[in-house]
């Protein structure tokens, strides 16, 4: 049994100013290429579908026409569940076209998918709150599923009557596995969980985590869940939430998060990207692969120490995102920032590393000439509060526009 898993697609998902919908559907047609030419049974895409709880339409349209394209026709089953960036009530509000498709959508931990025959050529032969099991085309074995889609902290006590997260909840939320898979698991079929939680080994190194993803662990994000937590049924347990791809340690089987398709931030600078193909058979140990992705512009942070310097590299490198720093004895001109963003379509952020600061703050302030005039007085300010910047013309103009109110 072939199993896809992928997650993190974040359509609608922008870096600062640049769209990258078309980006996402290069990727999401190269994931289903990889599927069809693995001849896939089954694809797990393990939340985060969207940016946003209100995605854009445009980010709707490509979310559900790759799902359907993923069923191959109907042959191949696609199991999403909701992440901490999904409104999980949207995300099962498309039930309906889910069910025609061949598509199973869980928003919540305790989700439970009504009986009904698929219109595709799997069948949904049992489901409890939280759990599925499939008859995939052409496998007599069956695969169960685990799903526990992320919820916040008030959500999660809900489900599991517990006053705060900690100890206690992890506690409910092990017991609550454990009672799926003790009811539903057994070495005649092929056993899975999925999550969109942070996930660890227990007093081990906590895993990398993306920018944009941080705020999962601050206040009303769902705590840590350990490693050990998992039954010993599961065989594997494809994970989303992490955009780095990782395998974390200290479970009964392979605990991976597959990564994002696209590095999404510029703590994902250079980052491979990959889905993961799983080969699987009742009672036995899973084979993983992680299949490398190629689509989609690479996002680098070069340094350079002279303007012509960064001017040459991002004439030389012109299909990716880049983040330059650049080491500098004062501020950047407006000229030298002009000619460094021609030089680049993606060029995303400019940091200017400024050494000598401290020199010029222990500089003596010059006596201030009165009888300069205004615009020269400002531009002086200007300096004086930001290290030897000088004001842009944009700056400068908007300056003499309030002169111009002021006199009249």
């Amino acid at each position: 049994m072939k199993i896809v898993h992928t997650a993190d697609w974040h359509l609608g998902k922008r870096l600062q100013d640049f769209q990258r919908l078309q980006e996402q559907q290069n990727v999401l047609d190269e994931i289903i290429q990889i599927a069809d030419q693995e001849q896939a049974d089954l694809v797990v895409v393990a939340g985060d579908l969207f940016d946003t709880f209100n995605p854009d339409p445009k980010a709707e349209d490509l979310l559900y026409s790759t799902l359907k394209k993923l069923t191959a026709g109907g042959s191949r089953p696609v199991v999403a569940i909701a992440g901490n960036h999904d409104n999980p009530d949207r995300i099962e509000a498309q039930d309906h076209f889910g069910r025609e498709c061949g598509i199973i959508f869980a928003g919540f931990p305790k989700t439970e998918v009504r009986s009904y025959e698929l219109s595709c050529e799997a069948k949904l032969l049992r489901s409890a709150p939280g759990f599925i099991e499939l008859k995939l085309p052409r496998h007599d074995s069956p695969v169960r599923i685990i799903l526990t889609p992320y919820a916040n902290e008030t959500r999660m006590r809900s489900y599991f009557g517990q006053t705060s997260f900690g100890d206690e909840l992890r506690q409910q939320l092990q017991d609550h596995w454990a009672a799926l898979a003790n009811t539903y698991m057994d070495e005649q079929g092929v056993n899975l969980l999925t999550t969109h939680l942070f996930v660890m080994k227990r007093g081990g190194e906590q895993p990398e985590e993306s920018d944009d993803e941080r705020s999962i662990l601050q206040v009303g994000g769902a705590s840590v869940v350990y490693t050990d937590m998992i039954p010993p049924q599961i065989q594997y347990t494809a994970l989303g939430h992490l955009h780095r791809y990782q395998e974390i340690a200290g479970g009964p089987s392979p605990v991976i998060y597959s990564s994002s398709p696209l590095a999404y931030s510029f703590a994902e600078a250079d980052q491979q990207k990959f889905v993961v193909l799983i080969e699987a058979e009742p009672g036995q140990a899973v084979t993983v692969t992680p299949m490398p992705l190629k689509t989609g512009k690479r996002l680098l942070r070069p340094r350079f120490k002279r303007v012509d310097e960064a001017v040459n590299w991002l004439k030389q490198n012109p299909d990716c995102y880049a983040e330059i720093t650049l080491q500098t004895p004062t501020y950047l001109t407006s000229e030298e920032r002009r000619e460094l963003q021609q030089a680049h379509d993606s060029l995303v952020t400019i940091i200017p590393d400024v050494r000598d600061v401290k020199s010029m703050e222990k500089e003596t302030a010059p006596a201030i000439d009165l009888t300069q005039s205004m615009e020269t007085l400002f531009a002086d300010y200007f300096k004086s509060k930001n290290k030897g910047q000088e004001p842009n013309e944009r700056l400068q103009q908007l300056f003499k526009e309030i002169l111009a109110t002021e006199s009249e």
